[in-house]
C-alpha cells in the first residue's frame, strides 16, 4: 500500500489524543505498518494540539511531509483552517466537527474570525473534500471526536480499516460505561 498520511488538530480538551490513538490502534488492527506523533503545546491552557498518523511501508517518519496529508480531523474550525493552509493538498479530504473556540488571536484582533463559509470557500479553491459534521443530541461535548471517528468510519475514508478495528481500539483504551458510551456513538447509523 501507498503511504496514507493523517493529520489530526483541535484545542487542548477536545480529545484530540484518544482520537488519534484510536485511530493508530485500528490501523495496526488492520495489519498495517503505521507511526505516529502528537505535538500538545499548550493544550491544558486550550492551545493547538496536533497529531500525525502516517500508515503504509515506505513512513519511515511519523512527521508528515508539507502538502501530503490525505486526510485531515479536525474538532474545531479555525484549527481546520490553520491545517488546510499549512498541510494539506489537492484532492485530499478534511472532516471537520462544525464548533468554534476562538483563538486568543482572534479575540484580541490580531487574527480573523474564520467561520464555516470561510472553510469552505478555501477548500474549494484548493480542491479539498470537506465533511462537516455535528451532533445536536450530543450530551457530552467531549464526545465529539467519536462523532468525528463515526463519520470516518461511515465513509471508510482511512483504506482497509473497518468499523471492527475501530471498536477493537477502544476495547483497548477504555472499560466500563466511558467505552459503551464511545462505542454507541460509533455504531450509530452514519449521518
Amino acid at each position: 500500500m501507498n503511504n496514507f498520511n493523517i493529520y489530526l488538530i483541535g484545542v487542548g480538551g477536545q480529545g484530540i489524543g484518544l482520537l488519534a490513538e484510536t485511530i493508530l490502534r485500528a490501523i495496526d488492527y488492520a495489519g498495517f505498518p503505521v507511526k505516529s506523533v502528537d505535538t500538545h503545546g499548550l493544550a491544558q491552557r486550550g492551545g493547538t494540539v496536533v497529531s500525525q498518523i502516517r500508515m503504509g511501508e515506505n513512513a519511515f517518519s511519523p512527521l508528515i511531509p508539507a502538502f501530503d496529508t490525505d486526510l485531515i480531523l479536525s474538532l474545531e474550525i479555525h484549527e481546520a483552517y490553520r491545517a488546510l493552509m499549512s498541510i494539506s493538498k489537492p484532492g485530499s479530504t478534511l472532516v471537520c466537527y462544525e464548533a468554534s473556540w476562538q483563538p486568543l488571536s482572534v479575540r484580541s484582533g490580531k487574527e480573523k474570525r474564520i467561520d464555516k463559509e470561510n472553510l469552505l470557500m478555501a477548500a474549494e479553491k484548493m480542491k479539498i473534500k470537506v465533511l462537516m459534521v455535528k451532533d445536536p443530541k450530543l450530551g457530552d461535548s467531549r464526545m465529539q471526536n467519536m462523532v468525528l471517528l463515526k463519520k470516518v468510519a461511515g465513509e471508510h475514508l482511512i483504506p482497509g480499516v473497518n468499523q471492527d478495528h475501530y471498536i477493537q481500539a477502544l476495547e483497548d483504551l477504555m472499560k466500563g460505561s466511558a467505552l459503551e458510551a464511545n462505542k454507541k456513538i460509533l455504531l450509530e447509523a452514519a449521518n
